[in-house]
């Protein structure tokens, strides 16, 4: 196996290893081969023409439109995920970046093609639609999208109307990638300092290995040249993700919804209750956090603790854990789910080369699950030998292996997911790699290693995330009222909303921290931040039935990977065994939280 490069190298794309890349051959297998697909399916377009008023002529007129339509946006897919995957491991391959405009302008173009078909379909009727259903075996799959575009038929408008806002996208959809080219490519930090005078290059796949330091200079540094790289541009920053939050509303409105958190909410048939429900539940336990800073700055020997001080290490023994050991580490937790699960999941990684493992100039931040139903389930990340990579792996892979058995399961129609689920099956993979590792391993530095990951992992969350969804709320509550919002106006709310957070514990940099918002790109999706924190609530609810021996939880659980969008999401999970109309899953999620804080308190006196 080759060895990772250093934790602090950052080198250039040319010089990874093909075997730490994603497969982009099983894909394309050449950009060549890309360009004649784009080619091809430019010239399929047309295809789709004929059939606009023709759809009620038959239940087997409305079939042939179907298999028309699959084909043409399962490869029209294929060419967007290609270009963007290639765009996000290297954003400043120019080629890339083109291909991914070209990929944009055909979805566009497909969604304009395509967008006379919802209002034909709800022109039929529901009673029509229902018979046609009952007669025509290839409609048979469809019964539940049609209650879906019926339940939704008040918000959708005419053949005309959905033509422009389907065109709408393309331009619109520039927010979200000046974001990306912007803070990826183009924006610039400055350089670490180490104790010995070495200066070392700090980007966004490197960020997280510097916050981890145990040096704490070297943590200050990283954090404040990485919050100053975006406070340098917060009125371009600001400009842009306002441009996003006026689009949310734009289109709340031009579908006629009281809100862009009605739209959001009910696209995917969420109760309003649920989200309400997860910020009440937050600011209530609060304290825990508060004491959780508290607990981290006496166990760091310090009399003030400081924003970079939340990932400082508490032991000087964490593990150092390699790509191969992270594996067979996440492959040991997930056994309860069974040898089909495991097997998969290992091939994945080791063989089929799912993953883009290690750091690269150019690099996005962060890390995400993408693919398509006809592609493997692919990982980007910047994988750095500790615990923490090894959370950020099973994470992933849950989400992965959540698409696996989706597009294993279902049809086509069916095969992903919404956003609401998603964060479930990552977060629960990391609650049974967590479990697994503390029955395991006994070390009492190895156990504060494990608690310092799920904390780590909890603060983004069930802190952050809550803490942005409020921030999210206000913003689009402001904006939809008509008020006037500026780039301070957003700092100054973050930094209401973090000290709340971070109690007395705490020192405030005002513009360090009140710039947060800015460092994510998750904004940028309508009201999609809580969902990460209802997420995590039902995976460690979940991952609790599983591993308190309820009879039938494992099974029920993969029964639930196994729905993609077949049922409602909150339906979904109540397959699953928990009901995430009730707050219950979060005030035990921060039961969890609250029994981490005192084995830490314990491990660290």
């Amino acid at each position: 196996m080759v060895s990772a490069p250093p934790k602090t190298s950052v080198p250039p794309r040319s010089q990874v290893s093909d075997a730490h890349k994603w497969n982009k051959e099983s894909v394309f297998a050449s950009r060549e081969a890309w360009a004649a697909e784009l080619k091809a399916v430019n010239a399929a377009l047309p295809e789709l023409a004929p059939f606009q008023g023709t759809l009620s002529q038959s239940a087997a007129r409305l079939a042939d439109w179907f298999e028309k339509v699959e084909k043409i946006v399962r490869r029209a897919s294929n060419l967007f995920f290609y270009a963007a995957m290639s765009q996000a491991v290297e954003t400043t391959d120019q080629d890339a970046i083109s291909m991914r405009g070209q990929a944009g302008a055909l979805l566009s173009q497909l969604g304009a093609a395509a967008s006379f078909s919802t209002p034909e379909m709800l022109s039929i009727g529901e009673s029509v639609i229902k018979g046609w259903v009952k007669a025509e075996p290839r409609l048979a799959i469809y019964e539940h999208y049609f209650h879906d575009l019926f339940r939704q038929q008040q918000h959708v408008r005419s053949g005309e109307v959905e033509e422009v806002l389907a065109l709408a996208a393309e331009p619109f959809g520039a927010v979200d990638n000046t974001e990306e080219m912007l803070t990826s490519a183009d924006m610039k930090f400055a350089p670490v300092k180490t104790a010995d005078g070495e200066e070392i290059p700090l980007a966004q796949s490197n960020i997280s290995t510097f916050l981890d330091s145990a040096d704490r200079d070297v943590r200050r540094q990283a954090w404040e040249n990485y919050a100053d790289g975006y406070f340098g541009l917060k009125n371009t920053l600001a400009s842009n993700y306002l441009a996003s939050v006026k689009r949310d509303v734009f289109y709340a409105r031009a579908r006629r919804y009281s809100s862009a958190l009605e739209a959001s909410l009910f696209q995917n048939n969420i109760q309003a209750e649920v989200f309400h429900n997860l910020i009440d539940t937050y600011k209530k336990n609060i304290p825990t956090w508060h004491k959780y800073w508290a607990v981290r700055r006496r166990a760091l020997g310090v009399n003030v603790l400081n924003p970079y001080d939340i990932w400082a290490p508490l032991t000087s023994e964490s593990p150092e854990v390699s790509y191969q050991q992270a594996v067979d580490w996440i492959c040991d937790g997930m056994k309860p789910l069974g040898e089909t699960y495991v097997s998969a999941l290992r091939k994945g990684c080791l063989e089929d080369r799912w993953v883009d493992i290690y750091p690269n100039e150019g690099k996005t931040q962060g890390a995400f699950s993408f693919g398509t139903y006809d592609t493997y389930p692919f990982i980007m990340m910047s994988f750095d030998n500790n615990l923490g990579a090894m959370s950020t792996l099973a994470h992933e892979l849950g989400h992965s292996m959540h698409s696996y058995f989706s597009r294993k399961t279902q049809p086509f129609v069916y095969g992903d997911y919404t956003l609401f689920v998603a964060e479930v099956a990552s977060n629960f993979n990391q609650a049974m790699v967590r479990a697994n590792l503390f029955k395991t391993n006994s070390d009492p530095n190895f156990q504060i290693a494990v608690i310092e990951e799920a904390m780590n992992n909890l603060h983004r969350y069930f802190f952050i995330m809550p803490t942005l969804a409020r921030f999210e709320l206000e913003v689009h509550t402001r904006v939809e009222r008509g008020d006037g919002v500026t780039a301070d106006d957003l700092i100054s709310l973050m930094v209401d909303l973090f000290s709340e957070g971070y109690g007395s514990e705490m020192h405030i940099d005002r513009e360090r921290v009140g710039i947060t918002w800015a460092q994510f790109g998750h904004l940028y999706n309508n009201y999609y931040v809580y969902q990460y924190a209802t997420g995590i609530s039902a995976a460690h609810a979940l991952a609790g039935r599983i591993l308190e021996g309820t009879a039938g939880a494992a099974e029920n659980y993969v029964k639930f990977l196994s729905t993609g969008s077949s049922l409602y999401p909150v339906d979904a999970l109540k397959l699953a065994g928990v009901d995430m109309s009730t707050p219950e899953a979060v005030e035990r999620t921060f039961a969890v939280l609250a029994d981490y804080v005192d084995r830490l308190d314990k491990l660290t006196q």
